[in-house]
This record gives structure tokens, sequence and C-alpha cells, in this order.
């Protein structure tokens, strides 16, 4: 019996934990980390009102008419502390420049004519408050800049910086430990002797928990007896969070991961109604006074890459700490037709003039199918997709 998907989803969420301790980090180096505290302001953004054009600065009331010139008091470059603006005057104000108390409007400089040292026309009154950013207008003192939980974009860098914040305390990276199982796996820039390919999984995986701001252990390849996988897990289990494998977890002959897994903790969950990577399984292994949770992944490329985006990355989020664990489907129109199955099904697609085209082979076993692809169309069980269609859509983009 197979385990739909999104059941499948939800188990690993409901048995996640929080597995990582927090630190400290500089904000030039916390792109990507999961923040263990919300960041509240202390300080108001900007800290007082400040002029939005090069122009002046002046009292409304003041204003003499379009054709005589009104003093100019001050000029004020940003960074300067202004004075108070003399009545009847302007201010020559530069932007992002404090305004003057006693200014309550900032006439651009194209509105302007003759405008000289000592005076200027002021040819275009605007309102009151116009071209003027007020005190605390992006972000007021105690407002939260951002939310514990949250995995830190450069935006939110930004912002963090922006209230005056150098430290910020966030989940240390979650380390993930990676083993590769097969007697048939070469490792690139090696010789691959007859009846191996190379490890391509390596290096999807690599790149995919890099993306996600996680610490990947690489462990190497087990040899296919269960002496081997089971000495490669209990070091996994020491050295990391959650363990990770490729290959190994179906019901081969040479299939040791689900059995020695089973034999070292549990199999929680195994056999998800999902094309490709139906093998996946979850599982834990006993180590020395606690469990290290077990991720099992199929053998072939596209379904590791599956199974690893659609089922293990919410897991993994909620083990980081992370607060948004959804997967964020859009809706786009299908130039294609394809029969629904037994299994929810990931086809690759191609982004052609607003429409999503299928990549003419399927087999998980081929990883051009990814490379060429720009995203995945999630296929429910027993949904057939016809041409026009609308369809659940996932930019690879999405995975980094």
């Amino acid at each position: 019996m197979f385990t739909p998907v999104d059941e499948a989803i939800a188990r690993l969420r409901a048995s996640s934990r929080l597995l990582a301790d927090t630190e400290s980090v500089a904000i030039a180096e916390a792109l990507g980390r999961v923040l263990a505290e919300d960041v509240v302001s202390a300080i108001n953004v900007p800290p007082a009102a400040n002029s939005a054009m090069d122009g002046y600065a002046l009292r409304r009331a003041d204003w003499p008419g379009a054709k005589q010139a009104i003093p100019v008091s001050q000029r004020i470059p940003a960074g300067s502390v202004p004075q108070a603006l003399q009545l009847g005057t302007a201010a020559r104000i530069f932007t992002g420049a404090e305004l003057p108390e006693g200014a309550d409007t900032v006439v651009m400089q194209e509105n302007t004519a003759d405008g000289r040292q000592a005076s200027v026309r002021i040819l275009e009154l605007c309102e009151p408050g116009d071209n003027i950013r007020p005190k605390g207008q992006d972000i007021a003192a105690g407002d939260m800049v951002a939310k514990q939980g949250a995995r830190l974009r450069p935006q939110d860098l930004g912002q963090v910086a922006a209230v005056g914040c150098a430290q910020v305390c966030c989940f240390r990276r979650l380390r993930v430990a990676l083993v590769s199982t097969g007697d048939e796996l070469a490792e690139p820039g090696s010789e691959a002797k007859p009846g191996q390919i190379y490890n391509s999984n390596r290096y999807t995986v690599r790149g995919l928990l890099q993306a996600w701001g996680y610490e990947m252990i690489d462990m190497g390849v087990a040899e296919d007896t269960p002496e081997a996988v089971r000495n490669l897990l209990l070091e996994a289990a020491e050295r990391a969070d959650v363990i990770l494998t490729t290959g190994g977890v179906s019901v081969g002959e040479e299939d040791h991961v689900r059995d020695v897994v089973a034999e070292l903790g549990a199999i929680d969950l195994w056999k998800i109604a999902i094309k490709p990577g139906k093998p996946f399984a979850f599982g834990h292994i006993r180590g020395s006074g606690s469990e290290t949770p077990f991720l099992g992944l199929p053998g072939n490329p596209v379904s590791v890459f599956v199974t690893l985006a659609i089922i293990a990355r919410p897991y993994l989020a909620a083990c980081q700490g992370a607060s948004h664990h959804e997967t964020p489907f859009l809706s786009a129109l299908a130039d294609f037709d394809h029969k629904g199955s037994s299994r929810e099904e990931y086809l690759r697609v191609q982004s052609r003039h607003g429409k999503l085209a299928l990549f003419s082979n399927q087999s998980s076993g081929v990883l051009t199918s990814l490379s060429a692809s720009d995203g995945l169309v999630r296929q429910r069980v027993g949904e057939d997709i016809r041409r026009g269609d609308l369809v659940d859509y996932l930019p690879l983009s999405t995975f980094g």
C-alpha cells in the first residue's frame, strides 16, 4: 500500500523537531540563515523627516507667489544637521537631507527658477507634506523588522542593517549527512569501469542542500554490503542532525539500506504514491542516547531531486527552525495532454510563450529532463491533463 504524498509530508512534519541550537551571526554572513529570535527596531527609519527630492524647503504660508523670489537662508546636504527655518525664507535641500524645523513643504528643483545662492522663485507650490518622508515612514521604533523562523533574504539583511543591528541570533545550520550507496558509482574525474556510472546524485543533493542553507557532511559511498552500510550509517548518526541516503531503499537483493535502518532503529514510512520516487523511506537510527532522523531517497537521479524537493524539503525546514514549510504552487496553462495514474506525478516541463510544454522523455533516469526544463507540473492521482487546462506548476527556481 502506497502512502499519498500529502499524507507523507504531513507525517514527516508531525514527527519533526528542532534539531539546531542557536548562535550569533554577523549580518554580512547571515544570508540564508534562519532567525532564532525576532528582530525589533529600537529606532525610527528615517530618524527624522527628510526630503524626497532635490529642491527647496519652506513654509507654504511664506510663499510670495510665482513672480517674486524668496530668500534662501541655508543649504542642507544629506548628513548635515539643519537650523530652524527663518521666517519668510526657503532652504536649499537635497534628497535624504533632514527637514529644517518650521518647513512643511519641499518644492522640487524642476518647479523653480532664477535659483541663485541668495534667492529663488517658486513657480508652482505643492501641498503641505508633499515630497517629504515623515519620521518613521519606513520603520517605527518598536516595529518587528524580521520574525523568528524567517530565512533571511538579501532584502531582509538590508532591513536589519537599516535599524543598526550588526548581529542576529540564528539557528545553527542543520548538519545533513549524505550516504551514497551502490558499487556501480564512480566519482567524476576518475575512470568509470565497465558497469559503473558517475555519481551525479551526490552533486544534485549537495547543490540543493547548500541552496537551502544546510551543511552537508559527505560520508562517501557505501559498498553494497549490510556491514558497509551499517558502519557508515552509525558514523553519520554521530556526526549529523539528519541522515540522507541515495539508493538502496527499494526491494532488490542489493538494496540493504532499508533493512539496516530497521535493524538500527525503525522505518516509519516506506513507499510513497509519487512518480518518480516511489521507494522513498523515512525512519530513524538509534545512537548513543538519541535518535537521528533518516531520509532514504531512491537511486534514480530525477527521483532523488523530486523526493528531496517535494517530500524531504518541508521536513528539513522544520528541523532547521524555519517557519514557512509550504511548497508554493503556481497556476499555468498546459500545452500538452497527459493521462493520470494511480500515483501523484511530477512532470518535467518547459515554459514556451506563456504555456507549458511536456519534456519528451519523462523517465526517472533521464537527468536531462530536469536540466533542460523550467519546472514541474503536479498531476494529482487519477487526474487527466488536457491541453489548455490550468495546472499546478512549480518553477525549478523555487528550489534554489
